[in-house]
């Protein structure tokens, strides 16, 4: 009895937060405002997800100036990127950039090579484009554009840090890099998925 009751307690908890997201994502609804709607853009979105966790990884296992110069060329970019998703300027193949973010930055990760800098930032800098765009494409059209970008600036940044501290971590210890390699062919594993369900 208190298994089904227990059941019934989860399933209906589900319902609701999915419910909730589904008006997050509704243009004419803001329930939780402009910043916190752009925050869980990021955070919410597996691809997103990854790709921001993975910044953060790399640019541990880069190590010296690449730790902060990585993450912040990301953000920093992903803002334009967010304006010209706002704009709506007709970037195409959007999914598919997003989907080979995840994939690249994957196998960089599994590779555990140490990357030229200006090469990585780059890259990154191409990445954010895309995922910029996305959020700002996405931003719901009753949200405030300054505090939404804030929102889901403010969500990358974090997700790029806990990919810093994972990585950093993982670093310091022999079965910590086999891990983060083995999750990096992982990632990259899902990134393909992502860019197969793309085409």
């Amino acid at each position: 009895m208190v298994g089904t009751g227990f059941r019934y307690l989860v399933f209906a908890a589900a319902a609701a937060l999915f419910s909730s997201m589904a008006l997050a994502h509704d243009g004419t609804t803001l329930p939780y405002g402009s910043f916190l709607s752009g925050l869980t853009h990021p955070v919410l979105g597996a691809d997103h997800f990854l790709a921001m966790l993975s910044v953060g990884i790399v640019s541990a296992q880069m190590g010296g100036r690449a730790i902060w110069t990585v993450p912040a060329t990301f953000v920093l970019v992903m803002a334009l990127g967010g304006v010209l998703g706002w704009l709506d300027v007709g970037l195409t193949a959007l999914e598919a950039g997003i989907a080979f973010s995840v994939l690249a930055l994957g196998t960089v990760i599994a590779a555990d090579k140490v990357l030229p800098v200006p090469l990585v930032m780059s890259a990154v800098g191409i990445f954010a484009v895309f995922h910029g765009y996305a959020h700002g494409a996405e931003m719901p059209v009753v949200a405030q554009p300054v505090t939404y970008a804030l929102g889901f600036m403010s969500g990358t940044a974090f997700l790029h840090l806990a990919g810093v501290l994972i990585g950093d971590i993982s670093q310091h210890y022999a079965l910590g890099k086999i891990i983060l390699r083995i999750s990096g062919a992982a990632i990259a594993a899902l990134g393909g998925f992502f860019l197969v369900g793309a085409a």
